[in-house]
């Protein structure tokens, strides 16, 4: 009997100190569990990332127009074999609607006309203008020799101003006459014109000398300068 008793004492403590390593690694387990949650509750969270969107702004569009320095032939397409329509003059603004291998195409107060940009300074947003196609050169051939028929000066020196008349002989194939005065276009004069008068500023002493030049859309020709005195 006492043998029972004592084999059963030993197999108690036995299996009580089976039980004792089960009971640590549980309390190990739960405490690494508690500070884990508690590192994760006491951690400071990461800035977010701050989104960047650069705005380009978008270029201002600017009507182009051109200016020319001085007075600048525009004429029906890209050189001097197409006939002339007007002249720009100093300063002044005309709309550019297309452009063309060394020449912008304008919107003159006579109509579109084309000019050299050899003459021209652009100004706004010449670079969206489309690129124009040139049309035909013209055929056929330049009108003759302006042939000078008179020619009359009458000064008056009390006012200092000289009435001056210019007659020729009409061509076959002109489009029209040009006065040129001094070296500049004085008028333009429609077909089958034959004469030109002006009254003019000039002193006693003074000499002015002019060309009639009759053109088509080939080409012109220009008279003899006639020079006239007071």
């Amino acid at each position: 009997m006492k043998h029972l008793i004592r084999w059963g004492l030993v197999m108690g403590i036995f299996l009580s100190s089976c039980n004792l390593p089960e009971e640590s690694s549980n309390d190990a387990i739960s405490t690494s569990a508690a500070l884990t949650v508690e590192a994760a509750l006491n951690t400071t969270p990461l800035a977010s990332a701050t989104l960047q969107i650069e705005v380009t702004a978008s270029p201002t569009f600017v009507e182009p127009m051109i200016s020319v320095g001085d007075v600048t032939n525009c004429r029906t397409g890209p050189g001097t074999n197409y006939e002339r329509i007007t002249q720009l003059l100093p300063n002044e603004q005309v709309k550019v609607i297309g452009v063309h291998e060394g020449y912008w195409i304008v919107s003159s107060s006579v109509g579109i006309c084309w000019v050299s940009q050899e003459f021209a300074t652009p100004i706004g947003s010449v670079s969206v203008v489309p690129t124009v196609t040139a049309p035909a050169t013209p055929t056929g051939n330049a009108p003759e020799g302006v042939s000078l028929q008179k020619w009359d000066i009458f000064c008056n020196y009390a006012t200092n101003q000289a009435d001056v008349t210019i007659r020729w002989s009409d061509e076959n194939n002109e489009t029209g006459y040009r006065v040129i005065r001094n070296g500049t276009d004085a008028i333009e004069l429609p077909q089958n014109s034959t004469q030109f008068s002006e009254t003019i500023n000039l002193l006693s002493g003074q000499s002015v000398g002019y060309v009639v030049e009759s053109f088509n859309g080939v080409g012109s020709t220009k008279s003899k300068t006639i020079e006239l005195f007071c």
